[in-house]
Order: C-alpha cells, then sequence, then structure tokens
C-alpha cells in the first residue's frame, strides 16, 4: 500500500470502528451490547494499525535464485 491508501484506509476503519462501538455497542437497545463492543475495539486496532504501518510502504527487491 502507498501512503495515501494507507492513510485513508485507517482513517476510514477507526473512524467506522469508533460509530460502531457507541451507536452499536451503547446506544443501540436498552443494554450494553459488549460483543459489539469487543468487535469495534477489535478493528479498531486494527485501524491503527494500518494507518501507522510504514514498513508495507518499503518495496524489497526480489533476489532470484542463483542456479
Amino acid at each position: 500500500m502507498n501512503t495515501l491508501s494507507r492513510t485513508i484506509s485507517g482513517i476510514i476503519m477507526g473512524a467506522l470502528s469508533i460509530w460502531f462501538i457507541i451507536f452499536v455497542g451503547f446506544i443501540d437497545g436498552p443494554g450494553v451490547d459488549y460483543p459489539a463492543i469487543v468487535i469495534g475495539v477489535f478493528f479498531l486496532i486494527l485501524g491503527i494499525f494500518i494507518f501507522f504501518n510504514k514498513k508495507e510502504d518499503e518495496i524489497e527487491k526480489i533476489k532470484k535464485p542463483k542456479q
């Protein structure tokens, strides 16, 4: 992924997971939906990892095996 796509993907995933935690976990229904909060936190961590992962921007050179 290049920097722009990594940034956009991380921001969108983080924003949607925060929305999921707030609206599905707390506001939707009479009680707290704990599985929705756990899933939202998982995808929030994944979005943060995508946003800050700079190792994928570096392209590794493919070495041809010696014959």
